[in-house]
Parts: C-alpha cells; sequence; structure tokens
C-alpha cells in the first residue's frame, strides 16, 4: 500500500483471524485493518456513564468528567474527562464529537487501544488517539505517538509522533518511532 503524502511505502498489515498478513514495505509509519476496534457501527446509539455531566445548551456541548465511560455497539470509551459537541436537530441532540483526556482507554471485544486523548468525529467517523498510544490485540501489540482508526474503511494508523512532536537526535529511544511484538505460530519441531 502507498502513502500519497510521502514516497515512501508504508507498513501496512491486514488484522486478520489468528494473526497478521504482511502487505507492504516499512517506512515513517503503520497502517493496519484492525478487525477489533475498526469494524464497529458508527450509527448505534451512544450510552453515557459519569461522576458529573454539565450541559452548555448555548454552546452545544456537555462536560462529563469522573470516570468517564461511552458505549456505542460494543464500543467502549473510557476517560476522566469527556467534552462532548452536538447538535440540536428539533429538539434531538445529534453527537458531532468527543473529545476524552486523561487515560483514554478504547477496547472492542479482545482488542484495546489506549493513549493520553482521543477525539471521535461522529461525521467523519474517525477516531484519532494521540500520546503514549498503545494497540493490543491477544499477545500482539504496536506502540507509538499517534493511532487513527478510520471507522469507515477499517483501516488504522499508528505512527511513531504525535502531530506536533518531533523526533529529534538525542531523543529518548524510541521516540518517534513505532514499535511493536507480532507473534509468530509454533511449530513442532521433529528429529
Amino acid at each position: 500500500m502507498t502513502n500519497t503524502r510521502t514516497p515512501f511505502a508504508r507498513l501496512a498489515l491486514v488484522w486478520g483471524i489468528g494473526g497478521f498478513a504482511l502487505t507492504a514495505a516499512l517506512a515513517g509509519g503503520m497502517n493496519l485493518a484492525a478487525q477489533g476496534i475498526a469494524r464497529h457501527d458508527t450509527n448505534a446509539p451512544v450510552s453515557y456513564d459519569a461522576g458529573k455531566f454539565v450541559f452548555d445548551d448555548r454552546g452545544n456541548q456537555a462536560i462529563a468528567s469522573g470516570g468517564v465511560i461511552v458505549t456505542q455497539a460494543g464500543l467502549r470509551v473510557q476517560s476522566d474527562r469527556m467534552l462532548v459537541n452536538f447538535t440540536d436537530a428539533g429538539g434531538q441532540l445529534e453527537i458531532q464529537r468527543i473529545t476524552a483526556t486523561g487515560g483514554v482507554v478504547i477496547t472492542r471485544g479482545d482488542e484495546r487501544a489506549s493513549g493520553d486523548n482521543a477525539i471521535y468525529d461522529f461525521n467523519r467517523r474517525i477516531i484519532t488517539m494521540a500520546g503514549n498510544v498503545a494497540l493490543r490485540r491477544g499477545s500482539d501489540t504496536l506502540n507509538g505517538g499517534r493511532l487513527v482508526i478510520d471507522l469507515e474503511s477499517g483501516l488504522s494508523t499508528v505512527d511513531g509522533a504525535a502531530a506536533g512532536t518531533s523526533s529529534a537526535p538525542g531523543a529518548p529511544a524510541g521516540r518517534g518511532r513505532v514499535t511493536g511484538t507480532f507473534n509468530v505460530p509454533q511449530r513442532d519441531k521433529q528429529n
């Protein structure tokens, strides 16, 4: 798979049953089709659970705090605080965007993504996580600075550095790089 933003190919992985299939070459980031989080019904209703919920009708937003949990069709987003932007469509609120901060964890099935903050854009059907991102599926792992999950296409991209950060020389080891571990099927050795 070629990335049109750079002249380099990106590492693309198809997240399949029982493992991963390598489909392209390495450059600055990693693309993968995550069958857990990325396969999600974005039109399903959204449920909230929070210690406190404050509505600002004039600003078309709400602030949820105190161990916030949002669920939608098996997708679960947890964080310390969430800002919810909405529109009022004839008396019915329509969520436009959720901005989650503080220990964000997104789970669906056996897949788990965590990071410092996340934005779920309901119109574009994209979840973007940034800061100390970790994606786990079983014992397979990916770590980076930013994760973008396109819920429409099912394609997810892990980049080494979050937007606005650099991987300058002398930066801590691993900074600006995508790292991870993928398990390999084991075979019985016969003598």
